[in-house]
């Protein structure tokens, strides 16, 4: 399970931001993965990396920015749907399309054409030029593209985006107010934004009941049913918080507070990435 907030705006007013996102990353504890960095080989690129055996290279999460053209890329699984056991990896949808000259309307289009190579999944993309910003979403669960306006906010989980999961919509209601706060105090800060941010990703509260991640996951939903999972007897759980602004200069603070071992109350890595998007 993951979870995912995004604002974008693509023509913010002078002191706001193009980018507001906060995501979790909920996967097995134990699954090997490298802290968020930039890229060595796309040095205009920036996030973690799955070291999976199989599975390297591939990413939940990523940003780049190259030719005035700052691109972001998610991927949240679909759970409860059939699985492919020869599915391909989903971790290289993000890594390919942050890394590729291809807009996010052509990529999407090219990976819809190929939606049943892989097992169920949500791909949010996102790309902000000088003068908008296109937020698209596409799954192959049921294979489909939708586009979403700029300027507002947008919360995706593991489920069709017309059945949200409760925690979703618990936790966008959340994002709005932090978005909206952020807009109206001239006072905030980064520091602000980012603190709030957080905090909404460690929310322990759980969003119970809920039919969808009931029909969806019988044996787990109540445990996975809070912004931030904890299940310590099946070794899994949020193991990777990641706030991401963007503000009207093209300057870039990327947030991430990572595990370093199987213990959720053990050391968190904590990553501060600052980089201009010129």
């Amino acid at each position: 399970m993951c979870i995912l907030f995004v604002y974008a705006n693509g023509n913010p007013a002078p002191g706001g931001y193009r980018l507001i996102l906060a995501s979790n990353r909920d996967e097995f504890y134990a699954r090997p993965a490298a802290p968020a960095m930039q890229w060595k080989d796309f040095p205009h690129a920036f996030g973690g990396t799955d070291m999976e055996s199989g599975r390297e290279g591939g990413t939940w999460l990523a940003i780049s920015g190259k030719d005035k053209v700052i691109k972001v890329g998610a991927l949240l699984n679909v759970t409860g749907e059939p699985r492919k056991q020869d599915g391909l990896g989903r971790g290289p949808i993000v890594t390919d399309y942050v890394t590729s000259n291809k807009s996010n309307d052509e990529y999407c289009d090219i990976l819809l054409s190929n939606h049943f190579l892989y097992n169920a999944y949500n791909f949010v993309s996102i790309e902000i030029d000088e003068k908008s910003a296109n937020i698209l979403h596409c799954s192959n669960a049921p294979p489909a593209k939708e586009p979403h306006p700029e300027g507002r906010c947008y919360g995706f989980g593991n489920s069709p985006i017309s059945r949200p999961l409760e925690k979703v919509k618990y936790g966008r209601e959340q994002f709005i107010k932090i978005v909206e706060d952020t807009q109206s105090n001239p006072q905030h800060t980064k520091q602000d934004i980012v603190d709030r941010c957080m905090e909404l990703l460690k929310d322990r509260k759980k969003c119970w009941p809920d039919d969808e991640l009931l029909r969806r996951a019988p044996n787990w939903g109540e445990h996975l049913s809070s912004p931030c999972v904890q299940i310590l007897k099946a070794g899994y759980g949020t193991r990777t918080r990641t706030v991401i602004l963007v503000d009207a200069d093209n300057k870039m603070d990327f947030f991430e507070e990572t595990m370093m071992s199987e213990d959720p109350a053990g050391d968190w890595k904590m990553t501060h990435i600052q980089h201009s998007f010129l």
